[in-house]
């Protein structure tokens, strides 16, 4: 028998697991495991927490490390999610979100009309505030007082004109 502990079997390939090392870096953990250990109700925080974010970091109190790797592999195992990075006392984990759930992070911008809302606020202070939505065009913005400015065209280089 061997001391050293051994990884399940893991279906992210090293490529996805760097990514999300690398996305859960900004990520603050959402679950505290404190000394009771690995409670249910911990379990049901930690399989919420997967629900909505997918990716989640879970700090584990205790300074056995043997323990840490066991609270580690029993969660992947009871909430069938990926284990992605041990360091220390934070756990990363992953799981799927539902289809319904999924979220896209980088939406293409085009060149076409989006609707912006503005809201202005009384004079006076004691009023209602005014809210209007308006169409705006691509090279268009919305200011802090609530006008939109055009973007103003590219100046052209004069040396470029003037060759001939």
């Amino acid at each position: 028998m061997s001391n050293v502990a051994t990884k399940p079997k893991s279906k992210l390939t090293p490529a996805e697991r760097s990514e999300l090392r690398a996305e859960a870096h900004g990520l603050k953990p959402i679950v505290i495991i404190g000394e009771a250990g690995l409670t249910p109700s911990v379990i049901k925080e930690i399989d919420a927490s997967l629900n909505s974010h997918g990716l989640i970091k879970v700090r584990v109190f205790g300074d056995d490390r043997e323990v840490r790797i066991g609270l580690y592999e029993t969660i992947c195992t009871q909430l069938s999610a990926e284990p992605v990075q041990h360091i220390g006392k934070l756990l990363v984990i992953y799981r799927p979100k539902l289809d319904g759930v999924q979220e896209t992070k980088f939406v293409k911008r085009g060149k076409g009309l989006r609707e912006v809302t503005i809201v202005k606020p009384s004079a006076s202070g004691t009023k209602k505030p005014t809210v209007s939505k308006v169409l705006v065009k691509g090279n268009e913005r919305v200011t802090q007082g609530g006008n939109i400015k055009r973007a103003k065209p590219r100046q052209s280089s004069v040396k470029k004109t003037s060759k001939t």
